[in-house]
């Protein structure tokens, strides 16, 4: 089962003259409306003001405009799947093969889970505005420089040292993200397969990033 986020999304509205609405009830409100096939470059103020219970005019008290709450959400969701991923790794055991798998299966829990909060980087990296592609850049930024402190220290534990590290990770991050954003468009009966090829794929990198290293060893 996915992790809980941080965002609570309101069940019922009130009627837009008594609501006093905050900016994690606008956030809420633009993650109900996107999907699949709805990114938030497509929404507009009026239909998340709607949804939140609120009066267009009140929308203006938390935010500019739409673009600054896209790149607000964009923000929630890196750091929130940022604690649920780095969570699960420090779950996992010390081999790279664990935290791996691990990290790999807590992404596709993710990416089904409710939330949708994965579906936004995803999305708003590919077809949002140069903002909104800016914000995920950043998020992706952040996942790789986490990553890299792991696979340094997974290293140092079987006695190797990885060549490039920041490469490394960076591979691996837009590698994942790329099959993420695959998979959106994938039955969930394909989950397994792809959490399969991915950590292959992983392991490969990683295989591949210590070599150089045990050449210079010998």
């Amino acid at each position: 089962m996915a992790a809980a986020t941080v965002l609570s999304i309101p069940e019922d509205a009130q009627s837009p003259a008594r609501r006093t609405v905050s900016r994690e009830d606008l956030l809420a409100a633009a993650l109900k409306l996107i999907g699949p096939h709805r990114s938030l470059s497509t929404l507009s103020l009026r239909e998340v003001a709607r949804e939140a219970g609120i009066a267009p005019n009140s929308f203006y008290r938390q935010f500019r405009d739409m673009d600054e709450l896209a790149v607000a959400l964009i923000d929630v969701a890196g750091r929130s799947l940022r604690t649920i991923i780095g969570e699960a790794r420090q779950r996992a055991t010390s081999s790279a093969t664990s935290v791996v798998r691990v990290s790999v299966e807590t992404f596709m829990e993710q990416l089904r889970a409710d939330d949708k909060l994965l579906h936004v980087l995803l999305r708003e990296g590919a077809v949002g505005s140069d903002d909104f592609k800016h914000a995920v850049e950043r998020e992706l930024h952040y996942f790789e420089e986490e990553l890299q402190h792991d696979l340094v220290r997974l290293a140092a534990l079987d006695g190797a040292v990885l060549h490039a590290p920041e490469l490394v990770a960076k591979a691996i991050t837009r590698l994942v993200f790329a099959m993420g954003a695959t998979a959106m468009d994938l039955p969930p009966e394909k989950d397994p397969e792809l959490v399969e090829q991915i950590s292959t794929m992983i392991r490969m990198i990683i295989v591949g990033a210590r070599t150089p290293a045990a050449f210079r060893r010998g």
